[in-house]
């Protein structure tokens, strides 16, 4: 309600405005409670992603793939018993087209099948998360049924 002000031996009245905010606060805290009871009802897609401390050791003998920042691929075999000058122990570069016979030749090498070799994919930390995709989709469609990839420990858990 507006008030109405009278000066002392003048004639002219004004009106005093005021907001009442009791009914907007009121509103609000309506909807907060709303709000508070629908947000836990409201399921998000989760994404569960590893902990570098849960990450389990890499097999021994495994085939590396290396994609860089410059989105260059490097393929080698880590083998312990393999002799020094063994091929395809040092890293040799690869394009996406040639990734699965390198991988597929490797595995070989090492006497092993393709599905039973396992791939360990490393990448920079500068690489887009869409060219690991594409690698771990090529390996998979090359028949590649074990493929992990590699995480820096911390030591924390």
């Amino acid at each position: 309600m507006a008030a109405i002000q009278q000066r002392s031996g003048g004639h002219r009245r004004r009106a005093l405005a005021e907001i009442n905010v009791v009914p907007y606060i009121d509103v609000m805290l309506v909807l907060l409670i709303i709000f508070m009871v629908t947000a836990p009802l409201i399921t998000p897609s989760a994404v569960k992603l590893p902990s570098v401390g849960q990450a389990t050791r890499a097999p021994d003998t495994v085939v590396e793939v290396d994609i860089k920042a410059d989105q260059t691929l490097s393929v080698r075999l880590r083998d312990p018993n393999a002799k020094a000058g063994q091929s395809g122990l040092q890293p040799q570069t690869v394009t996406m087209a040639d990734l699965q016979a390198t991988v597929a030749q490797l595995a070989q090498q090492s006497g092993s099948t393709l599905a039973a070799m396992p791939v360990l994919i490393a990448a920079d930390k500068d690489v887009k998360y869409n060219d690991v995709i594409k690698v771990l989709n090529r390996l998979k469609l090359g028949g590649v049924q074990r493929v992990g990839l590699a995480v820096q420990a911390t030591g924390q858990p």
